[in-house]
């Protein structure tokens, strides 16, 4: 079985399937940019235009995980952690108006996941 590149806990599980039922299909980006941009940010599906400098990284529970391809670069030896903590980010993100935000921790892959681990998915 191959080992994802994006995973969530359950926290992040919970608050992505209360804004599924509230928006409908959904999607996260993380650019790379500075300030929030560094941050995921959750979409309506289709609502933010990913292009060639974006990479999908898998999905969680079906929402597509993307990510700028420079700031994979960094990334690429970790497994990504999608989390969600109290607190107002000042981005664009839907759970903001609930007073919450989604954050990505982190851990290294072992040798044996690297070479396991999920393909990067073809950006849509």
């Amino acid at each position: 079985m191959s080992v994802p590149r994006i995973i969530a806990t359950d926290a992040a599980l919970h608050l992505i399937e209360s804004l599924r039922k509230t928006h409908g299909p959904l999607m996260f980006h993380q650019s790379g940019g500075c300030c929030d941009g560094s941050q995921p940010m959750c979409f309506l599906e289709g609502e933010f235009k990913v292009g060639n400098s974006d990479v999908c990284l898998g999905e969680i529970t079906g929402c597509r995980f993307y990510m700028a391809a420079g700031q994979f670069e960094y990334w690429k030896h970790t497994q990504l952690i999608l989390n969600v903590t109290p607190g107002r980010g000042s981005s664009f993100s839907l759970e903001i108006p609930l007073g919450v935000r989604f954050f990505i921790e982190s851990r290294l892959f072992t040798d044996s996941e690297t070479d396991d681990l999920e393909p990067l998915l073809a950006t849509e």
